[in-house]
C-alpha cells in the first residue's frame, strides 16, 4: 500500500525540525508527504524546503503547498487530505515526534484487516522539551476499559457519539474515507468528524493501545491533552450552555449528513433524536438549582445520563457545576 502523510504547519519552526526528522527515520518510509502551510511568518518554509530536498533524495515525494490565505487548522487539514494520493493517509501535526515503528505497525493492521477504514492509537505525553510527563493520551482523556472494549468489538459508533476519543495526531485512514467524509461539517473538528463519519458510514474503526507518537504539550497547542482536576471535569469545556448547544448542533448536522448519505437506519434515527433531545434539555437548564432538579431527575430516571453522557458526573455538573 502506498502511504501518504498529510501535515499542516503554521509558524511551527520551534519544533518542526524534530518532527520532520522523525518522519524520515520511520522503519517503513512514507511514499508521499503533503505539507500545507497556513501563512507562516517564521522559518517554517525554510525548514520545509530543506526537508523536501532530503526526503526526495531518499525517494520520498514531497509537496509543500503555501496557502494564499489562512484557512484555519480544520480547513488546512481538509486541503492536505485532498492533496494526498496514497492508499493510506496519516494525519500529522507539526510539533510531535513519531515513533520509528508507527508507519510499519499501522500498515500491518490495515493489510491484515480489509474492513478497517480508520485507526488511531495512544500517545506518550511530553512537555515542550520532550520530557516524559508520565501520562498517556488515553489516560489523560480518561478512556475507559469499557470504551476500548466497545471499540475493539466493532461498536466504535456507540463511543464516538458520546465523545471523541480519536486524536488526529495518531490517526490513519484509507483514502476512500476522504471522498466519503469531506467536507467536514460546520462546528466539527476534523479528527472527531473523520472518526465519527467512518464509524457511522459502516467502516471499521479501531484503536491501538500503543503509543505511536510523543504528543508534545506546550502553550501553542491548538488542541492538547492533560489530566483535569475534579473542578475542571465538572465545569466542562467553557460555559456549559454554549458547550452543550454546540454538541447538539453538531449531532444535528451529523444526523442530517448521515440521512443524506444513506448511512442512517430507522432505529439509529430514533436513538439519535433521543440523544439530541437529551443534550438540548441539558443546554436549556434553568438558572437555579431548585428549578433544575425536575429536569435533571427526568434525564436520570430515563437513563439518559448513562446512555448519552458520563453518568453521575454529568448529573452533578448539570446540577451544581453550571457556568
Amino acid at each position: 500500500m502506498r502511504i501518504s502523510i498529510a501535515m499542516c504547519t503554521y509558524n511551527g519552526g520551534r519544533f518542526l525540525a524534530e518532527q520532520l526528522d522523525s518522519l524520515l527515520q520511520q522503519q517503513r518510509r512514507p511514499d508521499q508527504v503533503v505539507v500545507c502551510d497556513d501563512g507562516s511568518t517564521d522559518n517554517t518554509l525554510e525548514l520545509l524546503a530543506d526537508f523536501s530536498n532530503r526526503a526526495q533524495a531518499m525517494g520520498v515525494a514531497v509537496l509543500v503547498h503555501p496557502n494564499p490565505r489562512n484557512l484555519g487548522y480544520v480547513g488546512n487539514f481538509e486541503q492536505a487530505l485532498a492533496l494526498c494520493d496514497g492508499d493510506l493517509i496519516f494525519l500529522c501535526d507539526q510539533d510531535d515526534i513519531w515513533h520509528r515503528e508507527k508507519l510499519q505497525r499501522y500498515a500491518q493492521q490495515f493489510a491484515a484487516r480489509p474492513a478497517l477504514i480508520l485507526l488511531h492509537s495512544d500517545a506518550r505525553l511530553v512537555d515542550a522539551q520532550g520530557q516524559d510527563l508520565h501520562c498517556s493520551l488515553l489516560d489523560a482523556i480518561e478512556v475507559t476499559a469499557a470504551e476500548l472494549e466497545a471499540v475493539h468489538a466493532g461498536r466504535a459508533v456507540e463511543v464516538l457519539l458520546r465523545r471523541n476519543i480519536a486524536t488526529g495526531a495518531t490517526m490513519a485512514l484509507r483514502r476512500e474515507l476522504v471522498a466519503r467524509a469531506l467536507p467536514v461539517e460546520a462546528g466539527w473538528i476534523h479528527d472527531e468528524w473523520l472518526a465519527v463519519a467512518a464509524a457511522c458510514s459502516g467502516g471499521e474503526v479501531d484503536c491501538l493501545e500503543w503509543p505511536s507518537i510523543d504528543y508534545r504539550q506546550h502553550g501553542g497547542n491548538q488542541i492538547g491533552a492533560h489530566r483535569r482536576s475534579l473542578r475542571q471535569k465538572l465545569a466542562g469545556a467553557g460555559p456549559r450552555r454554549d458547550f452543550l448547544a454546540r454538541v447538539a448542533q453538531c449531532l444535528e448536522s451529523l444526523r442530517s449528513r448521515c440521512a443524506s448519505e444513506g448511512w442512517l437506519a430507522a432505529a439509529q434515527d430514533s436513538e439519535w433524536r433521543s440523544h439530541i433531545a437529551h443534550v438540548r434539555a441539558r443546554a436549556g437548564m434553568p438558572k437555579t438549582v431548585l428549578a433544575r432538579l425536575p429536569v435533571v431527575w427526568q434525564q436520570w430516571r430515563t437513563g439518559n445520563y448513562h446512555r448519552y453522557g458520563a453518568g453521575a458526573r454529568s448529573l452533578v455538573a448539570d446540577l451544581f457545576g453550571w457556568n
